[in-house]
């Protein structure tokens, strides 16, 4: 196949967007979510001569690209790239690029930006978008020539192009990830330069930029080695980190030489395979009592890939304080900014798992955690993760355990929106390898769900990949249902519809007496926008998300009884094409367990 610059050749010039999308190709770009406007289209008129080597999926709002995007980021090797015009098209992107940053995604956000002559005049759709993110992405590039009026220096900056695609994939991928954002003036997209001019692998200039990772230090491998013999309640506490630096199978190496229980992090599920005997599962506000009970009784805590997010520790004074803490993180900004480590590690957690393993000796360093197993399993059989008998009505734990005992066999790709549901398919959907869950974790961004299910669609296009959604969170992107018909992706979509903002309910519930302050999705003067209404049983819900559905051409169907909903879920799961499932669910379930926030394990709320 020809490159992008033998096609050009024959005209001996390339613009400044041809060269753009050309290194973004040659960095290994194969997706772009994009959406044309004013300041954007000579680069919409360059992937289109582009599009044998890299497709360009439309979405419906540029935040349905921006999370789609992140849906290729966090389910491959490959770095997610978006792209809208200037100032709106800009400003929606915003939402995930901080999502990104919250949650270590590496993200390459291109915007097109008003010509350079008019910036700083507040020019038709302008916004000082680099201004707007500066705190939000891990760096940015405004590609501007010094003198825009000077041929020699527009030329260079055409020619500084390649060097900041290259930049900024390395930027996003290398070190913690995250997002970049490449803001490009419309009179240098459409500026020409001799194509024998450009050097697409330029070297990178990115001085005060040191990502390599650290060696570790055989002694710290020791230390580490020396406090797992002494201890008798140890605890692997994992979060994404380890699936970030693809080290779950050195993680589950290390699990299984040691028989130290596993618990996960929202973002870390999947590290570890959550229908194992040795994992504990989530731990936090919402994660087992079992997994929150042994990290407070723990004697060493081996924190990996984890930030001690608050949503985990809860009152941080008293979270984990019986034990030693071992911190391995390749952020240096990590350690001690929110718990004080006993041992910091600053380092690949792959490269330390892989060295930890190598020195291990389970004849000789394995605890006996004979006792420990004993305590364990008996809060396991105490406090295991249920949920009532409704009697014919669908209960969202219900649908999700039998999601999963449908579909865990083809490992499918599961993305969530926010609220009850993200915690409940956290809670009963246990995932046996990484990157299958998508969760906007650190953001908790409501229309996460949809738009990165269909991002990775995209990129996997013969794996089976469900969005696990709200009614709630679910709108706030409905409209690309739109993208997944046009784009032949074959999503296929849980609504479990309780006709409320569930999380805010719970809420109102438990520390509100119950006062509904707009959380009912219905009409105002319905009983239940008062909090007086009876859950589950609808007569009618709003809006009719199988019109809806049928309306943009996807297959539907909405399912209420329990009797019906193995075999509505199993003709979902069969269908050719994208599918809504409307399942109707009541209101009244709360996501227990539950830590208050700020709370400690003696808070937890069970029923």
């Amino acid at each position: 196949m020809s490159t992008a610059t033998e096609k050009q050749t024959d005209r001996q010039t390339i613009t400044g967007a041809e060269i753009l999308v050309e290194a973004l190709i040659r960095q290994g770009g194969r997706y772009v979510f994009a959406y044309p406007g004013g300041a954007s289209m000579p680069l919409h008129q360059a992937l289109r001569k582009y599009r044998e080597q890299i497709r360009t999926v439309l979405p419906r709002h540029e935040q349905g690209g921006s999370f789609a995007a992140q849906g290729v980021s966090r389910t491959s090797d490959e770095v997610g790239i978006c792209m809208a015009t200037s100032g709106p098209g800009a400003t929606n992107l915003v939402t995930a690029i901080a999502d990104a940053k919250m949650d270590s995604v590496p993200l390459i956000a291109v915007t097109g930006q008003v010509p350079q002559a008019v910036i700083g005049s507040d020019a038709f759709q302008e916004t000082p978008i680099v201004e707007v993110c500066r705190a939000i992405t891990k760096h940015h590039y405004l590609i501007t020539a010094d003198d825009y009026t000077c041929p020699e220096s527009v030329a260079k900056a055409l020619k500084s192009i390649p060097r900041i695609v290259k930049e900024a994939f390395f930027l996003a991928k290398s070190g913690r990830p995250g997002p970049i954002l490449i803001d490009f003036p419309k009179n240098i997209q459409l500026t020409s330069i001799a194509v024998d001019e450009i050097d697409y692998d330029p070297p990178m200039y990115l001085p005060g930029y040191h990502p390599e990772r650290r060696k570790v230090a055989a002694e710290q491998v020791k230390q580490v080695i020396a406090a797992v013999k002494r201890s008798k309640k140890p605890v692997l506490y994992v979060g994404g980190g380890v699936i970030n630096a693809d080290a779950s199978a050195e993680l589950v190496e290390f699990a299984r030489k040691s028989n130290i229980p596993v618990t996960m992090t929202c973002m870390g599920l999947g590290a570890f395979p959550g229908d194992d005997p040795q994992s504990l599962h989530m731990l936090g506000m919402h994660g087992t009592v079992y997994a929150n009970y042994a990290v407070n009784e723990a004697d060493l805590l081996l924190a990996f890939g984890v930030r001690f997010d608050d949503r985990v520790t809860g009152k941080l004074e008293e979270f984990a304080k019986h034990g030693k803490i071992v911190h391995v993180d390749v952020d240096p900004s990590e350690m001690h900014k929110n718990k004080e480590a006993h041992i910091p590690v600053v380092g690949d957690v792959k490269q330390f798992l892989h060295a930890l393993n190598a020195a291990f000796d389970p004849k000789t360093d394995a605890p006996d955690l004979t006792d420990w197993w004993t305590q364990l399993n008996e809060w396991k059989t105490k406090y295991p993760l249920s949920y009532r008998d409704a009697g014919d009505f669908i209960v969202p734990q219900y649908a999700i355990e039998e999601l999963w005992r449908q579909t865990i066999e083809k490992e499918p790709f599961v993305a969530v929106g926010v609220g009850q549901h993200q915690m409940f398919a956290a809670q009963f959907y246990k995932f046996r390898s990484p990157k299958k869950w998508l969760s906007s974790s650190g953001l908790g961004t409501m229309g996460f769900g949809l738009p990165a299910a269909m991002g990775v669609q995209t990129a996997h296009p013969n794996d089976l990949v469900i969005d696990i959604d709200g009614d709630g969170s679910f709108l706030m992107n409905v409209q690309e249902l739109a993208t997944l018909k046009c784009e032949n992706l074959p999503v296929k979509i849980l609504l479990l519809n309780n006709q409320h903002l569930g999380m805010v309910v719970q809420w109102e519930d438990r520390f509100m007496e119950g006062r509904r302050a707009h959380t009912y999705l219905g009409p105002v003067d319905h009983p239940e926008a008062l909090g007086e209404g009876e859950g589950g049983h609808y007569e009618e819900t709003y809006p009719d998300f199988v019109s809806i559905a049928k309306g943009f051409g996807i297959g539907a169907k909405q399912v209420r009884s329990k009797k019906e909903f193995p075999a509505a879920l199993a003709e979902m799961l069969a269908y050719d094409g994208p599918y809504l499932l409307d399942v109707i669910c009541p209101y009244q379930e709360h996501v227990l367990p539950m830590i208050p926030g700020g709370g400690t394990v003696r808070d937890i709320i069970i029923e």
